[in-house]
């Protein structure tokens, strides 16, 4: 299935968009994809309400769906998720982007939190931070926890408590994460600074997620492009590790590391992120997202 939020920033209701392109009202089986909606016994609820043909057309969602974002009349969709209760990423995921910012290969994985009020709508404006010069772009494969995850011992356990995936942008300010105090999270948790979407695609839709093209465009540039096969930590293997020092709930969000090409790598002069940009995120079968950049 895919999963999306249809309607104004904290008036979104839960949708299905059925194979057709119409979008379809959830609401009447879940309340909304929390940790709640987005267990394994909601979503088979789900999925058996979609087969049967009972969920109706969601009103005033017509064009939501399309591949352009700010369609005329279309309703603005949100992220898929509601806010999570937690969002953690993995930082230097890729081979070729650790080679890119001059850093050494981890040997387990890098783990930093960002703050779960980041996420926003996958057309929703970014906004360039008061004071910053360097504000960067990072498409992710972002996961979303289906179930309760401690101390798992396999990556296949890790993989099993996947609810889905989503497109993610881990959006970054990087003076505010290198040279600010030496932690990430300052660079990591400004307004705005996690696109999530279009939609969440549940895994059984998702037979490899180390198998996904994955890529990113500023204006009529590609600046990524790559593919999840590169991970250095497949998806089950960082579910399998974050269990081991902290409890991921149904509803959290895991970014698992960008592709090498972001502005931190570019030779001087950086291209880093200005207002009036326009970004694109993509994923083979998650969908893309597109947002303007704007100044908070």
């Amino acid at each position: 299935m895919k999963l999306l939020r249809v309607g104004e920033p904290g008036r979104e209701r839960p949708a299905v968009l059925a194979e057709d392109g119409r979008v379809l009202d959830a609401s009447g089986v879940v309340a909304d994809f929390d940790a709640e909606g987005l267990r394994r016994e909601a979503l088979d609820r789900l999925r058996a309400a979609l087969a049967a043909g009972e969920l109706p057309e969601l009103p005033g969602a017509a064009g939501s769906a399309g591949a352009a974002a700010g369609a005329s009349g279309a309703a603005r969709v949100g992220a898929p998720i509601a806010r999570p209760g937690k969002v953690v990423c993995i930082g230097l995921n890729y081979r070729d982007h650790a080679a890119e910012t001059g850093a050494e290969l981890p040997t387990e994985p890098v783990v930093f939190m960002k703050a779960p009020n980041t996420v926003i709508g996958p057309y929703d404006t970014v906004l360039v931070p008061r004071g910053s010069t360097r504000t960067d772009y990072e498409v992710e494969l972002g996961v979303v926890i289906g179930s309760t995850a401690r101390y798992l011992a396999t990556a296949e356990e890790g993989l099993a408590a996947v609810a889905g995936y989503a497109v993610s942008h881990d959006v970054s300010e990087r003076e505010f994460q290198l040279e600010r105090g030496g932690t990430w999270d300052k660079g990591k948790s400004c307004e705005t600074f996690n696109p999530l979407g279009p939609w969440l695609v549940t895994a059984d839709e998702v037979p490899d997620p180390q198998a996904l093209g994955i890529r990113l465009r500023v204006g009529d540039e590609t600046r990524q492009d790559s593919s999840t096969a590169q991970m250095l930590f497949g998806v089950g293997e960082i579910i399998r590790y974050l269990s081991q020092f902290m409890v991921l709930e149904p509803g959290d969000l895991v970014n698992t590391g960008t592709p090498a090409g972001v502005a931190l790598g570019h030779p001087d002069p950086k291209p880093w992120l200005r207002p009036g940009d326009v970004v694109t995120c993509e994923i083979d079968g998650l969908g893309a997202s597109r947002q303007p950049v704007g100044r908070a």
